[in-house]
């Protein structure tokens, strides 16, 4: 557990993202190299994108309002989260990656609020209430 000692350390020194937000980044990198396949380094692109699909899994409609509740408002914003765990040794990172590798990936009201798609369910059989 020394990424959560290590992370909590990095929140103390920048107060824009919370504890939270960095865990679920930790978490979207397994995820991201579990559904598309990585075996080891992953781009800010690609980070951006594991992202976006782990947290509509997750969160759905409500994706914006807990990123914005974690200090998060833009893709950016992962990637400053990205390089503070790279400073703190958490995470490691290629002499290509850069900040701007996760500048302007998607646009969050396009992704998580205009073009959100409700994924419905089919009622199963036999699942009828008594009345």
């Amino acid at each position: 557990m020394s990424d959560i000692r290590s992370i909590k350390r990095i929140v103390k020194q920048d107060t824009r993202y919370s504890v939270d937000a960095y865990v679920f980044v930790l978490e979207a990198l397994h995820y991201t190299r579990k559904r598309f396949g990585i075996r080891g380094h992953v781009t800010g692109q690609q980070l951006c994108e594991g992202i976006k699909c782990l947290s509509l899994e997750r969160y759905g409609a409500m994706t914006k309002m807990v990123f914005e509740h974690w200090g998060i408002s833009k893709t950016l914003d992962f990637g400053n989260i990205v390089i503070n765990m790279v400073n703190e040794k958490v995470l490691s990172k290629t002499p290509e990656d850069k900040l701007q590798d996760f500048e302007d990936v998607y646009d969050f009201d396009d992704t998580f609020v205009r073009n959100y798609q409700l994924k419905l369910h089919p009622k199963k059989h036999g699942t009828r209430r008594k009345e």
